[in-house]
């Protein structure tokens, strides 16, 4: 296939969002068939009947668990918006900016992402104390029965039983999600969503919304939130995607490396998501840095962008 540059006229931005949820499903069904057929190669005919487990999180096939998980993230997140591009017959790399990262950005994403935890914190504690109407009661029941669930399920995810355990959650927690999500949700439908509004912030705070939505973790979604706006705002000042897969993978690395140190301690994993505990300056005190660091790595990426 020819494949233009990133200056050729691109289709249509909404029929673009159109396309990339056309190719997640379909994504997500040719890969689920590929993992099953790795699965009865590896565990034979007889895991069909126990689907239910696998779904579950059961233990015994933990395995299988985490190579339909590989197998929907890579046909969901990565596939669609890299087809996307050649939809349009421009390079991945052109059409998202894949251009060569700068140190000095580099840096400043790890020191964001140090800095920002206590406030993320914050926001955490204050989304779990979120409560609905009496009326709402059975709707509030209900997320909390799936919170439950998606803790169980992580739990099993996370829990490293043999050597290679650590290296394939990394893989499939932090390398395959900040890959796959900052491609699908900043580079696709931030991207198109800008085009059709010409609004960036709206374009960065609605893909957010999606972002965060889609994870379906209800006591969760404010800080899910935040993070996603702060992935789009790196995306937008700076013009790569390569700032946002890095601040991505670094928060979701951070889980896997705290999962492996809280196991190596006999500590349970579901005090995980415990709070450190920060006192109300320190919380304001890291929003505060954080909002000056997206300002400062704003001014040094437009920096950048004039020098090169």
């Amino acid at each position: 296939m020819n494949v233009a540059t990133s200056n050729q006229e691109e289709i249509n931005p909404f029929l673009q969002l159109l396309l990339l949820l056309f190719y997640a499903v379909v994504g997500a069904i040719i890969f689920t068939i590929i993992s099953f057929v790795i699965i009865l190669s590896i565990y034979g005919f007889a895991i069909v009947k126990d689907y239910n487990l696998i779904a579950a999180g059961d233990p015994k096939f933990i395995g299988a668990l985490k190579i339909l998980q590989i197998g929907t993230s890579i046909g969901m997140f990565i596939v669609p918006p890299l087809a996307l591009a050649y939809t349009n017959r421009i390079k991945p790399s052109n059409f998202y900016g894949f251009g060569n990262p700068q140190v000095i950005l580099l840096f400043l994403v790890l020191v964001i992402m140090i800095v920002s935890m206590p406030f993320m914190e914050w926001t955490a504690i204050w989304n779990q104390k979120m409560s609905l109407p009496s009326g709402l009661k059975w709707l509030e029941t209900w997320m909390k029965q799936s919170e439950e669930a998606a803790m169980r399920m992580t739990i099993q995810l996370l829990t490293v039983r043999n050597n290679w355990d650590f290296v394939v959650n990394l893989i499939m927690i932090a390398v395959l999600p900040a890959i796959g999500e900052e491609l699908m949700f900043r580079g696709g439908v931030q991207r198109s969503l800008n085009k059709a509004f010409n609004n960036p912030h709206a374009a960065i705070w609605i893909s957010a919304i999606i972002f965060s939505a889609i994870h379906m973790q209800f006591y969760g979604f404010l800080p899910r939130l935040l993070l996603g706006a702060g992935f789009g705002y790196l995306y937008y000042f700076s013009g790569s995607i390569w700032y946002a897969m890095l601040a991505h993978f670094i928060n979701n690395a951070y889980a896997v490396c705290m999962a492996l140190y809280m196991q190596k301690h006999n500590m349970p994993l579901d005090k995980t998501e415990d709070p450190i505990g920060f006192p109300w300056y320190g919380y304001l005190i890291s929003a505060i840095l954080t909002i000056a660091l997206f300002n400062f790595f704003k001014n040094t990426a437009q920096r950048e962008r004039k020098l090169g």
